[in-house]
């Protein structure tokens, strides 16, 4: 029998984020990591600190700003050596910004740039601009959900795959009409 604890799901499939302190706990890149890390199943302050190159105090406080933003929660907790391990988990599967703020969205960027420094392997990174009716943009952006969704995963002894999805139309430059 395993040591590690079998862990429910999240208990959300989507969070739609929308309140003032869920995008300021997002403005963080160490939270954005956090909540990465935590994407793939419950973990304690220990385990997080030492995927992600932390001090365990640094966790701890970012932790905290999450779980008070509502965007992790403490899934299980266990006694071990006289003390209680807490395992923290995300509280959905998956996050959706509402109406996107730019702090939030900025430090999403900057922790999906640190994943990239460290990749063990070459990403893969493409920005391409396409003109589209807004149905057609509809469709792609449903489309491109939807890959992501539904992508089989391997077992536990896999590497992580991090996948950044965003569609956006660019503002027109100012004085065009």
């Amino acid at each position: 029998m395993s040591d590690q604890p079998v862990h429910p799901p999240p208990p959300e499939d989507v969070l739609e984020i929308g309140a003032p302190e869920q995008f300021a706990a997002l403005a963080h890149p160490l939270r954005q990591r956090l909540l990465f890390t935590l994407g793939q199943r419950p973990a304690t302050i220990s385990q997080l600190a030492v995927q992600l190159d932390a001090k365990k105090g640094n966790v701890a406080h970012h932790l905290k700003v999450l779980r008070e933003a509502g965007l992790v929660h403490v899934a299980e907790t266990r006694q071990v050596r006289g003390g209680t391990e807490q395992y923290y988990q995300r509280t959905a599967r998956r996050m959706v910004a509402a109406e996107p703020q730019a702090a939030g969205t900025a430090a999403m960027f900057a922790a999906v740039a640190q994943e990239l420094d460290r990749a063990p392997v070459e990403p893969q990174l493409t920005l391409r601009h396409l003109r589209l009716s807004p149905a057609k943009a509809k469709q792609l952006g449903e489309m491109l959900a939807e890959l992501v969704d539904e992508a089989e995963e391997d077992g536990e002894d896999q590497p992580v795959h991090g996948v950044l999805m965003t569609l956006y139309q660019q503002a027109r430059p100012s004085g065009s009409g």
